[in-house]
């Protein structure tokens, strides 16, 4: 994983306890987070962790590229770290595990398609899979 507290000082961000305690517990999760996870796991790091601070460094390490925000079916949220470069997430249905697959040009057709039919011009996109993770699959 990427050095993130060095890069946060590269980019001419405080590196404050409570974004280090955030940084923590997101480099050691193999699940997306909820914010108020990322608070309790962070308090056990640092106790004074404000949730309101959890927020501020999960959208300052989101900015940056350093999280990516994973969405359940439900509409919640939850956080997990990103690997560098263009990727999208598959997230496992049965036990929450997620994991980051490369992103790819291969949404040119799609796109232009969506551009063409609607009029509206797409800036970005957001592509997450869901499914059944193969520990899940040998389980069932």
């Amino acid at each position: 994983m990427v050095d993130w507290e060095e890069q946060l000082v590269e980019a001419g961000c405080r590196l404050t306890t409570a974004r280090r305690a955030v940084i923590q517990v997101l480099a050691t999760t193999t699940t997306p987070l909820s914010p108020h996870e990322v608070w309790q796991r962070g308090r056990l790091l640092q106790p004074a962790l404000g949730l309101a601070s959890v927020y501020r460094a999960l959208g300052l390490l989101e900015e940056l590229g350093f999280a990516r925000r994973v969405h359940y079916e439900e509409g919640c949220h939850g956080y997990m770290p990103a690997s560098p470069g263009h990727q999208h997430t598959i997230l496992c249905r049965a036990c929450g595990q997620a994991a980051e697959f490369p992103g790819s040009e291969d949404l040119d057709g799609l796109v232009a398609r969506v551009q063409r039919d609607t009029g509206y011009q797409v800036e970005d996109h957001l592509l997450q899979l869901v499914g059944v993770c193969p520990a899940c699959q040998a389980a069932r």
